[in-house]
């Protein structure tokens, strides 16, 4: 009598982090099984981060939008089918495959069909290429929906650091003032309190893709000055008082961290990250400036904890940027 085979829980990939019914339902729509997403969008609810991150690594599926489009004729009006559609035709125009005014006119029908929903909006953000006046208004929508969304403030992180690059290293520069004053604001557990770390991964990418700091980010002073050492030291403390495995980007988070802690000097701090992380890389800030990002991971854990590694999940598929890409107008993580 043949055995029936038991079902396999999918392993989440490298976009979906270690939420593993994001990991599925992304499975099933790849085979046009919409139905899982849809149950997955109804349990999120009202969790804008945790709605926001499932709806970005939905879009990512290549019939991203052909699905969505037979979700909708399923069922008109349906709110998660229409901001489906609209992230996913985001992330085409992103890749140069769609009109970018025509992703954004999807953006715009789903934020007017739920208005409280910051997702749409988040969308637009990813559409924005400078941190001028039109993606701080969009990065305003969706704050006054969700104060504190991750993902947002991660993207107008990356866009602010852009700002006056080409002048070279600025102590000052706004992109630090803006994630320092979103860390005061935020509540004490807030994983915002990483976002300074991030401000300046962002900015050392901005600089170096100019060839205004070294490709190697570990020998570059900008890890190592005062102002650096202080916000390094303050999100590890943050980190080790208020840990928790609820965020649905946490470990986005945790690789910032972790590279920072490598690019300082400081291996034994990265190592308490890297067990946290395991084999969860996200491209960024692993990449920056023009890295192989699953090598410089590598090789930075390994350095970091002694020891041989298992082998990291595949690869995204080619054209496929996972979350958290490594340059502002395709940073949807955050990996």
């Amino acid at each position: 009598m043949p055995l029936i085979p038991t079902p396999r829980t999918p392993r989440p990939g490298p976009e979906a982090l270690d939420d593993t019914e994001l990991a599925a339902a992304r499975t099933d729509l790849a085979e046009g099984r919409w139905q899982t997403a849809r149950s997955l969008l109804a349990r999120t609810g009202d969790d804008w981060d945790r709605r926001g991150h499932r709806l970005t690594v939905l879009a990512l599926d290549p019939a991203a939008v052909p699905h969505a489009h037979a979700w909708l004729c399923a069922e008109p009006g349906s709110a998660d089918a229409t901001a489906l559609l609209a992230l996913a035709r985001a992330r085409r125009a992103l890749a140069g495959a769609e009109d970018p005014a025509a992703a954004r006119a999807a953006c715009r029908e789903a934020a007017a069909l739920a208005p409280a929903d910051p997702t749409p909006w988040l969308g637009l953000l990813q559409l924005e290429h400078t941190g001028g006046a039109d993606a701080v208004r969009i990065f305003e929508e969706i704050t006054t929906r969700h104060r504190d969304h991750h993902h947002a403030h991660h993207l107008m992180v990356a866009l602010l650091a852009e700002r006056r690059a080409a002048a070279g290293p600025d102590p000052l520069h706004e992109v630090y003032a803006f994630a320092t004053r979103a860390a005061e604001q935020a509540p004490a557990d807030s994983p915002l309190a990483i976002l300074p770390v991030v401000a300046h991964a962002e900015r050392y990418r901005a600089l170096a893709v100019r060839g205004l700091a070294p490709a190697d980010p570990a020998t570059a002073p900008h890890w190592r000055d005062h102002r650096s050492g202080a916000v390094m030291r303050a999100a590890f403390d943050w980190w080790l008082e208020w840990e928790h495995d609820d965020h649905p980007r946490r470990l986005i988070d945790l690789n910032y961290l972790a590279h920072a802690k490598i690019c300082e000097g400081r291996p034994a701090e990265a190592a308490a990250l890297f067990h946290r992380i395991g084999d969860h890389v996200t491209p960024a800030p692993w990449s920056y400036p023009d890295r192989d990002p699953y090598a410089a991971f590598r090789a930075a854990r390994s350095r970091s904890l002694g020891t041989r590694l298992h082998p990291l999940p595949a690869r995204p598929p080619a054209g496929e940027p996972p979350t958290g890409s490594a340059t502002p107008a395709a940073s949807l993580q955050s990996p």
